[in-house]
């Protein structure tokens, strides 16, 4: 239904903090932070209890990333369960409260954020090699 259609496009703009000229904008014409956030947006409209993202700031600008992380925090106070896949260790020792670290497929450890380094998550990430 087309009312509804609005009114979900509308939240996703209004919450993410999308920066779009309207809500008829194409997508594919939004810069790359704001399409991720339009696209972790239309995941909310399900309510998940459980967001997995991938990559989730993966060839964004600083500003949108920042944007991101700030949404994920926002999310986890909510009591929302966030899994987030990334290869950026900095952007995962600042946003998360553990890292499960896998080598080969197989998991090699899990590690508080708050306790660990770099190197111990280097160290775990080659264990399965």
């Amino acid at each position: 239904d087309n009312s509804r259609m609005k009114s979900d496009t509308q939240w996703v703009i209004d919450s993410m903090r999308v920066k779009t000229p309207g809500h008829r904008t194409q997508i594919g014409s939004l810069s790359g932070g704001n399409q991720q956030k339009v696209i972790i947006g239309r995941w909310l409209l399900t309510q998940p209890e459980i967001l997995m993202l991938d990559e989730p700031t993966r060839g964004i600008d600083v500003g949108a990333k920042f944007e991101i992380y700030q949404l994920i925090a926002e999310l986890a106070k909510k009591g929302k369960g966030i899994i987030i896949i990334s290869s950026e260790m900095p952007e995962l020792l600042g946003i998360t409260d553990r890292i499960l670290v896998m080598s080969n497929g197989l998991v090699s450890g899990i590690v508080d954020t708050k306790t660990t380094t770099q190197n111990e998550i280097l160290r775990l990430a080659s264990l399965h090699l």
